[in-house]
């Protein structure tokens, strides 16, 4: 129990250390993150009945800030550097992480209020993707509608197809989507699998770079940083209005970053993944600080 625990306390954090480490081997296996990314959103949808979804004043709160906030730090930034601004704008507008609902239950916060947030989360991010990454990307490149088209056709499968196919298989396949359903825990997993991946190519792009560039990825990371704490913070202030501070910030600043990595390096540019990379390190610092003190309270 107690080696179970310290898996699931510093997996993300031992994951991060093996894609540095490795970073020159990760190449070989990148074209895999897309699929585990299907996965992991498969295995969360098993868990969901769309029909006993609530959404509740939490949620509602919650999305808006999600919009509002990924658009006041993008104006805020956009004029002094575009890809510091599209970083931060990557940083807010992700969608909450897969592997949420396993922390917030950690800290003894609500499942149930975390799993219909980050199915909301989910929807929202890819029906507004293809538009949103459209606007913000280098129009210079390809033409707006040219751009939209491709984000839509790329990325609307990958976050929608899943739950789909977790719809047929609640139908068609009862006992064994139940059994997935059951196991939640994997998507965990598969997703420190991801983060190794990710992670190294990160880490490899980074290493490449001319030293012209190291300010712009020192000024990435300290913006990941404020925009990561601001998150968990005002996700925590909301979830104390609706008697559940846990899962406000948790659904507010735990984000899905292996998301927002290969979003940011297949739509926008390489660079700008720096900052949901480095968000990665700030927010598994934050959750491994809050179990940590968490396991203090109840001992």
């Amino acid at each position: 129990m107690r080696l179970r625990k310290f898996i699931k306390t510093w997996i993300l954090v031992i994951a991060m250390a093996v894609g540095m480490v490795f970073h020159d081997y990760i190449g070989a296996v990148k074209f895999i993150t897309p699929w585990l990314i299907f996965v992991m959103l498969f295995i969360t949808y098993t868990k969901i009945n769309l029909r006993e979804i609530k959404i509740g004043g939490l949620h509602l709160s919650l999305l808006a800030v999600q919009l509002l906030l990924s658009w006041i730090v993008y104006f805020a930034l956009v004029w002094w550097n575009r890809d510091v601004a599209c970083g931060a704008f990557m940083c807010v507008f992700i969608s909450t992480a897969t592997g949420a609902p396993v922390i917030t239950s950690l800290l003894g916060g609500s499942i149930a209020v975390l799993v219909s947030y980050s199915l909301l989360s989910n929807l929202m991010f890819a029906t507004c993707a293809p538009l949103f990454l459209s606007i913000i990307s280098d129009s210079s490149k390809i033409s707006f509608v040219d751009s939209f088209l491709l984000i839509c056709m790329e990325v609307l499968p990958m976050l929608l197809a899943p739950l789909a196919l977790a719809v047929v298989c609640r139908k068609v396949l009862p006992k064994q989507t139940k059994y997935v359903s059951e196991h939640q825990s994997i998507s965990f997993y598969i997703w420190a699998t991801a983060l190794i991946i990710v992670i190294g190519n990160a880490v490899s792009f980074a290493m490449q770079q001319p030293a012209k560039d190291k300010l712009l990825m020192a000024v990435l990371a300290v913006v990941a940083l404020c925009v990561c704490c601001t998150q968990f913070i005002i996700g925590r202030k909301l979830g104390g209005r609706y008697g559940d501070k846990v899962a406000g910030a948790q659904g507010l600043g735990q984000k899905n970053t292996v998301l927002a990595i290969w979003v940011s390096m297949t739509y926008l540019h390489p660079i700008i993944s720096l900052a949901p990379a480095a968000y990665v390190l700030w927010q598994n610092l934050i959750n491994s600080a809050q179990l940590w003190y968490h396991g203090r309270k109840e001992k």
